[in-house]
């Protein structure tokens, strides 16, 4: 007899034997294109020890180059992922807003810095600062790469806190109401910590997107990990290493960002049934 799942039928024998071949060609097929790239990488001279030598035994690499622009990489989007999440708290709540002017401008906000993208805003901010001395010469790359990025990825998280805050249920802004909460008092102490919590890992692409985009400071001339990398390869004539290196330490960071950001939903979602535990049974012993 044959099984069937509530979705789709389960394959028979031809099915997967053909499943089987398909799956062992494509193997195949990307292995073979794998070891294709390796012997042109090798005939190039890409593989060779020396050309990842600069990594292994130059400390000098690390300390010039990469851990400087590892620095500058992390505090640019450090500052544009805090700075990000206090102006997307306020354009979203400003969206949300029973003031129509206030509305009006904060959609505007949002739309026409969502709308631009991230290098016209640092070139501009770049040569705005510049033209009217804002901020020092020595600091003017670093502020133009955390202006870009600040109020791109706070347009965006605007629109995502906007859509957490609109997916909650009624009864949370009834329940305030009810016992006479003011709006503002209500969106700081019960909407908007419910909406961080439930669009976290939308809050948390955002802010890696925001650690990769950093790298757009190299169109400026700001020392980040990527130029970096390049500048390294420039030195030493090893191209392929240098990125290698440098994609590898981009998906460190990113990666423990993201640990970090699962391991703090985890926290608050526990956090909050152990409230709703300890809760009930107060309600049960008092009754």
């Amino acid at each position: 007899m044959t099984q069937s799942t509530v979705l789709y039928d389960a394959p028979g024998p031809k099915a997967r034997l053909r499943n089987r071949i398909t799956t062992v060609i494509f193997l195949a097929v990307l292995i073979a294109i794998v070891v294709y790239v390796l012997l042109i990488l090798k005939d190039n001279g890409q593989l060779t020890s020396e050309k990842w030598s600069p990594f292994v035994t130059e400390g000098g690499t690390w300390t010039t180059w990469i851990l400087p622009g590892l620095w500058g990489t992390l505090k640019a989007a450090a500052l544009s992922i805090v700075f990000a999440l206090i102006i997307g708290a306020v354009l979203g709540v400003g969206r949300l807003s029973e003031h129509r002017w206030v509305r009006g401008v904060s959609g505007a906000l949002v739309e026409v810095f969502r709308a631009i993208p991230v290098l016209i805003l640092i070139y501009f901010a770049y040569y705005f600062f510049a033209k009217y001395a804002i901020v020092p010469s020595s600091q003017l790359a670093f502020a133009a790469v955390v202006f870009g990025l600040t109020f791109y990825n706070g347009s965006v998280i605007a629109e995502i806190l906007r859509a957490g805050i609109a997916s909650l249920p009624n009864g949370q802004s009834e329940a305030a109401k009810s016992i006479g909460m003011r709006k503002s008092q209500m969106m700081r102490m019960i909407l908007l910590p419910q909406a961080v919590t439930a669009m976290l890992p939308a809050l948390v692409s955002q802010m890696v997107i925001a650690l990769k985009d950093s790298a757009l400071g190299y169109a400026i001339g700001y020392i980040e990990v990527v130029r970096s990398g390049i500048k390294t390869a420039s030195y030493f004539g090893n191209y392929l290493p240098a990125l290698v290196v440098t994609a590898i330490i981009m998906i460190i960071v990113n990666y423990a960002l993201t640990s970090f950001a699962h391991r703090l939903e985890r926290r608050l979602r526990t956090g909050k049934r152990k409230s709703a535990a300890t809760k009930a049974v107060d309600l049960t012993d008092t009754e």
